[in-house]
Order: C-alpha cells, then sequence, then structure tokens
C-alpha cells in the first residue's frame, strides 16, 4: 500500500481552483485538470462558502478555541438570518491589544464571509426571478396563430 505525499497548496491555487468550479466548471473536471483530488475541491469549496478567500488559507487539525456553529446551520431559518449575522466590531476605541486586534480581524473575516455569503444567495434569487419573470412572460404572450388556442385532435368531425 502505497502513501502519498501530502502537498500544501497556495491560497492563490485554491481560489483558482475554487473560481473555476464556481463558474460553473465540473469539479471532477477541474480537479483531474489541476491534479489534485476532488474530496480537495470539495473542502476548499466548502470553506470558500463559510469564509471566503480567508477560509482557504487555514490550517488542518482542530482549531484553538472549540467549535462554533458556522455557515447555514447557523442561520438555518430565513427569519433568523439578521440575527445570525456577526456583529460589526467597533472600531474607534484606541486601546488595541494584540488579542483585540486578533479577535477584530476575525470578526472582519466572519462579516466579509457573511457578505459573500449573502450576495451569492441575492444572485441566485436573481436567476430564480429572471427565470419566472420570462416564464410568465412566455405565457402571457399571445399564441402564433393570432391568439387562437390550438386544437388537440387529430380528426375533424
Amino acid at each position: 500500500m502505497s502513501r502519498r505525499v501530502q502537498r500544501s497548496h497556495s491560497t492563490e491555487f485554491k481560489s483558482r481552483a475554487v473560481q473555476l468550479v464556481e463558474n460553473g466548471e465540473r469539479l471532477a473536471a477541474v480537479a483531474d485538470e489541476l491534479g489534485v483530488r476532488r474530496k480537495l475541491l470539495y473542502e476548499w469549496r466548502a470553506a470558500y462558502r463559510a469564509l471566503g478567500a480567508s477560509g482557504l488559507n487555514r490550517k488542518r487539525g482542530p482549531k484553538p478555541g472549540g467549535r462554533k456553529a458556522t455557515g447555514k446551520a447557523a442561520c438555518s431559518s430565513p427569519g433568523l438570518a439578521s440575527s445570525a449575522a456577526p456583529s460589526v466590531p467597533d472600531v474607534t476605541a484606541s486601546s488595541a491589544r494584540p488579542g483585540d486586534e486578533q479577535a477584530r480581524a476575525r470578526e472582519l473575516a466572519e462579516a466579509r464571509a457573511r457578505i459573500a455569503e449573502l450576495e451569492r444567495v441575492i444572485g441566485r434569487q436573481q436567476v430564480d426571478l429572471d427565470f419566472f419573470r420570462e416564464a410568465l412572460r412566455l405565457l402571457d404572450a399571445p399564441t402564433p396563430s393570432g391568439g387562437a388556442t390550438s386544437s388537440t385532435r387529430s380528426s375533424k368531425r
């Protein structure tokens, strides 16, 4: 049984790979083209969707501070989406300790990831709206024969 060599990929490489998948390329085709496992692309895509580009730079293994509910599990109800948004840190405070700066940076990354997630949701909703507008337009449009409905009978009586 051969053991694979664990490679590390740059954040730029991961970002380009995720962008290919997000732009509609088949995940399996991108994985074959780049020479990475599909599982890695799924993980990178999930990290990108949860935390944006900063999620691609994370190290493996358990993180200090324990687990926190993020992503879709944190705001599964549409009515609770606004209350689940991360709070914006107060940037007017003059006393900046190293821990505070890290916390602010983390909150900023979470806020940016939330913004990116909401922008993706809006994009999907816009596609749905465009689809339904076109469907309604086609239903309301007169038929080519001048508005008369066509008969489905194949023979005349």
